[in-house]
């Protein structure tokens, strides 16, 4: 494949080497949202910025460009761009984590608050860890992770960066540290003890093996997609 990266920072970094070691070839590399040529490319991968990612996601759309995005920050453009996508009949998906353990760590966060929902005495709080440069808290992963909660346990509305005020809102604490990838903590305290599951990332390589994947899969398709559909990870 031909291979724009919207966003050449660590992860695009990361993407072109898994995506040259697969054999395709990078044909676009920009930190831009503008002055590149989308339709010399089979397919895009967006790890921009959030003040970047929907025009290069709309861009992409617009010349029949099949795009992945990972950028978290810009979620409240999503539903113009799933519009777009329909209108134009384009090919999107959009994940707050490419990477194949988490996926798997988002259908196990399901299941568990599936379970825990009959528990009234159990509190659920979310950790995050990243490294220093990332630019938003909390993660795309740890929404994803509480919005999973939201879903599946009726005693949760909301989620809340920091500490959570009220019994119904999920508190989210997003730790900065020099050098991590990325770590994620879901705990369930009660009186008398604490359940615990957690997602450690060792570098970057699951996430930008991950994207690759949903690249490779995203091409002749039409629609909007998740990693679900790119991994074939039904629901517990």
């Amino acid at each position: 494949m031909k291979i724009a990266l919207l966003g050449y920072g660590r992860m695009g970094k990361a993407i072109e080497a898994i995506a040259l070691q697969r054999g395709h070839t990078i044909v676009i590399k920009t930190s831009q949202d503008k002055d590149y040529d989308i339709t010399t490319a089979d397919v895009a991968i967006d790890f921009s910025i959030p003040s970047a990612a929907y025009n290069n996601i709309s861009n992409c759309i617009n010349h029949n460009v099949p795009v992945i995005s990972g950028t978290t920050g810009w979620l409240e453009k999503y539903n113009a761009i799933v519009s777009l996508c329909e209108k134009q009949k384009g090919a999107f998906i959009y994940a707050s984590n490419f990477s194949l353990g988490v996926n798997i760590f988002f259908e196990l966060n399901q299941y568990l608050a599936k379970m825990m929902a009959k528990l009234e005495d159990y509190k659920v709080d979310i950790e995050e860890i990243h490294h220093t440069q990332k630019l938003d808290a909390p993660s795309g992963t740890a929404i994803t992770l509480a919005e999973g909660i939201i879903q599946n346990n009726k005693a949760y509305n909301n989620w809340k960066l920091d500490k959570a005020k009220d019994a119904k809102t999920i508190a989210i604490e997003a730790k900065r540290i020099t050098d991590v990838p990325g770590t994620h903590i879901i705990s369930y305290t009660s009186p008398i003890d604490t359940i615990k599951i957690e997602h450690e990332a060792h570098n970057r390589q699951g996430f930008a093996l991950g994207a690759v994947i949903a690249a490779e899969w995203i091409i002749d398709k039409s629609g909007v997609f998740t990693m679900k559909d790119v991994l074939n990870i039904g629901s517990l």
